[in-house]
């Protein structure tokens, strides 16, 4: 990968970070396809369990790089959408760290990732209706089923911006840090992730993104197929095992 995409791992975690600070880590062509490849490893591996999302220079992310849109080129993944992530997240849990702007996509980027640590001069907006565009890679759908629908429709309407404490007060962001602290606040929360069964982390978050699409009717069965892998699993023998021997499990993601 290039140096505008930045990828670390460390006892079970990913993190990967947008490297373009000069441009306030706008998304072109290059950062979609390799956030798309690491995030692609994050699910693949099975000694990755969570994966963290950051951006570089005291920015999380601008958004979509607006000259490259303009020069006419596509900054997205056929499929997979804005930074390889907004129309396909990955199945592994995802933690956005978010210092500065996390703007437009940026703050979709955000959005599309399962939780948010947010530094407390952080700020989130989806601007696009001040420059006659619509916030097309999943923030009018994601934001009002995170927040009340009311204040996320003034978000979107006015395209003003929502500061990370009250983004917080709304649920939004899991975590506050002080300033410069979200990543390492994204690491402390991804380690107390990493620490569980793996199978069992993807299938629990699996089940929760999900179910809310399933019947009444069908919920149980398709649970149950969803978890029938996992409890047959060396690693819910592991588990049980090491509870009852009063030790850390050693997890292998099988």
């Amino acid at each position: 990968m290039s140096d505008e995409v930045q990828v670390e791992y460390a006892d079970g975690v990913v993190v990967v970070t947008i490297n373009r600070p000069q441009a306030r880590n706008a998304v072109n062509q290059a950062v979609s396809r390799q956030v798309a490849d690491a995030l692609a490893g994050l699910d693949a591996r099975d000694d990755l369990t969570v994966g963290i999302i950051t951006g570089a220079g005291g920015t999380f992310c601008s958004g979509m790089d607006l000259k490259a849109f303009l020069a006419g080129d596509d900054v997205t993944v056929p499929g997979k959408g804005l930074a390889g992530l907004t129309e396909a997240p990955p199945r592994k849990p995802l933690i956005a760290a978010v210092e500065g702007w996390a703007l437009a996509g940026g703050c979709e980027v955000a959005l599309a990732c399962d939780l948010i640590v947010a530094s407390e001069e952080a700020k989130f907006g989806i601007p696009e209706v001040k420059r006659g565009l619509v916030a097309g890679a999943g923030g009018l759908i994601r934001l009002p089923r995170r927040i009340p629908e009311g204040i996320a429709l003034e978000l979107a309407l006015t395209g003003d911006p929502l500061l990370a404490t009250d983004a917080h007060r709304l649920g939004l962001v899991n975590t506050l840090t002080p300033a410069g602290g979200a990543l390492a606040g994204a690491k402390a929360l991804a380690a107390r992730i990493a620490a569980n069964g793996p199978l069992a982390v993807a299938v629990t978050k699996q089940i929760i993104v999900q179910s809310p699409d399933w019947t009444a009717e069908d919920q149980w069965r398709r649970q149950t197929v969803l978890m029938e892998p996992v409890f047959s699993s060396a690693d819910a023998k592991e588990g049980a095992l090491a509870f009852t021997e009063k030790r850390t499990p050693v997890w292998t993601g099988r």
